[in-house]
This record gives structure tokens, sequence and C-alpha cells, in this order.
């Protein structure tokens, strides 16, 4: 099941892919807000289900609808170089342990909404992401039971402003930048998603393709990452956790072959039976 956060005539709505287009979801009768929407868990899912069945909900283009960020988190959790290629192109080791920074609630941004690129800074790099959405209340959880507690997946793009980003050995100041975390446009649901298995995961850019990677090459699976990150940080329903991204970032080119994201470029992240993310950057 494929679910969005969308906007009709001004106001938050939830909406299910379907053949038809995007059905809303909440005209249906279901909530507007899509935390609610997973703080109702299976039971939820398996209304929303029944509903898809019927044939009278109204349902939009799902090219031309306006789409609004996937959740609101309490937390935007990331991991870095967790895949071998990607730490090695940035001249890195493959990480012993999962390396978690933070990105805030304001730089989440929506399938199709525009970024603006702060002018004082240059270095600008995609890094395309499969984004790990947090279904219950999870604290120090058991590691064998983390897969439980993910409501499901969706692309996202971990924008990074390098030039900030190694001012320090904290990441924060590149990573965190209103809008620089884009997430959509739909959440899979996990029974119908393995990212263990084979799917691609790729990035383009006006076109161009950048990136050309695979989920189950992570050195850090999704349950893993939950469960390392639950051992610290008190994760909420509609909470995200970005989890790396492969080689083919701006970053790991040699200098002279540099050429940075600019204002103007469209930068697109897709993965294989989830969908495909797009970013305008102004």
């Amino acid at each position: 099941m494929q679910l969005c956060s969308i906007e009709i005539d001004g106001r938050p709505r939830v909406g299910a892919k379907t053949e038809k287009g995007v059905a809303d979801l909440t005209a249906a009768g279901f909530p507007s807000s899509m935390n609610e929407v997973i703080l109702g868990g299976e039971t939820m899912l398996k209304r929303i289900s029944e509903a898809m069945q019927k044939s009278d909900l109204p349902a939009y283009d799902a090219q031309s609808i306006k789409y609004l960020p996937v959740t609101k988190p309490a937390k935007i959790i990331c991991e870095g170089l967790n895949y071998t290629s990607h730490a090695e192109e940035t001249g890195g080791e493959a990480p012993k342990y999962p390396i978690f920074f933070s990105k805030f609630e304001d730089s989440l941004s929506a399938h199709n909404q525009p970024v603006k690129l702060p002018p004082w800074l240059t270095r600008y790099d995609y890094e395309a992401e499969l984004v790990v959405v947090i279904g219950r209340h999870a604290y120090n959880i058991p590691a064998e039971t983390a897969g439980e507690y993910i409501f499901g997946y969706a692309c996202g793009n971990d924008l990074s402003a390098r030039d900030s980003q190694f001012l320090s050995t904290q990441w924060l100041t590149g990573k965190a930048l209103p809008g620089f975390a884009p997430v959509g446009p739909f959440i899979l649901t996990s029974d119908s998603f393995d990212p263990e298995k084979s799917n691609g995961i790729y990035c383009e850019v006006n076109g161009e393709t950048v990136q050309a990677g695979d989920t189950a090459d992570m050195i850090f699976t999704c349950r893993t990452a939950l469960y390392e990150a639950s051992k610290y940080f008190p994760l909420s329903p509609g909470d995200l956790i970005f989890t790396g991204t492969p080689a083919g970032v701006i970053q790991g080119r040699k200098r002279e072959e540099r050429v940075w994201l600019k204002a103007g470029d469209i930068v697109k992240v897709r993965i294989d039976g989830i969908g495909e993310l797009t970013t305008p950057l102004i």
C-alpha cells in the first residue's frame, strides 16, 4: 500500500495510490494527518485496504496533485557512510558502528517542493537514500523485533552543503538547512517492501543518472539502524531515519571533476518499488 500526504482545496489530506490516481482517504472518513494513520497501526491499515476496494473514492491525478511532507516527525535521524562504496569514494572506511547525525523538522520538504539554496554557500550535493518511517514508539527496543517498529519506507534525498559540513567533525551545519530533507511522495507500507533484497536506488540530476546502487548493499540494515538508534533516541510514530547513500555523490569525485548543484537544477531520487521523488532547486 502506498500512502501520501496531500493538499486538496487548501486542506491537508491523506491519500493512497490507486490505478485511477491518488484516492482521497480523508474524504472517506480517515484522518487528515499521516501521523494519526500511523498511530492507528494494523487496524487502520486494514480499514484503509477495505475502503480502497470501493470504487466511489474520489481520486486525483498523481502527477498534478500537491504533495505535503510525508509525516510530521519529532526526529529526523540520518546515517552516514552506510554503503561501503560511498565510504571508499569519500576517502573513509566502512564504519564498524552506525554513524548518526540529525536534521530538523524544518529540513523536511515534500515531493516537487522547491528547495532554496542559501547563496552564501556553494558546494551543494545530493544523496539518494531509503528512508524508514517509524510506526511505533521505540526506545531501547530488542534487536530481534526491530522490524515490527517500521511502518514503511520512502524515497529521500540527504541534500548536503559540503563547504559547511566539514567545518568541524560534526556534520550538522551542512545537513540540517531548511528544506534539505526531501522525502516522498509516497510511503510504501512495510508489508510491501523488503530493503534487504535487491532494490535499485538511483539519483538523476537534470535527467542524467549520477547514482545507481542497491539497498541490499547497506552495511547496516534498516532493522539494525532502528535498533541502534533506539538506544539513544526515543523514536515516535512518524519519525524518519535516512539510511545512507550509495556511491556517486559529487564529494566523491576528483576535485577537478566536481560540478556542484546549483539553482535551476532538478534532482530526482528513485527507488524500485517505491517511486520517484523530485526536488527543484532555486
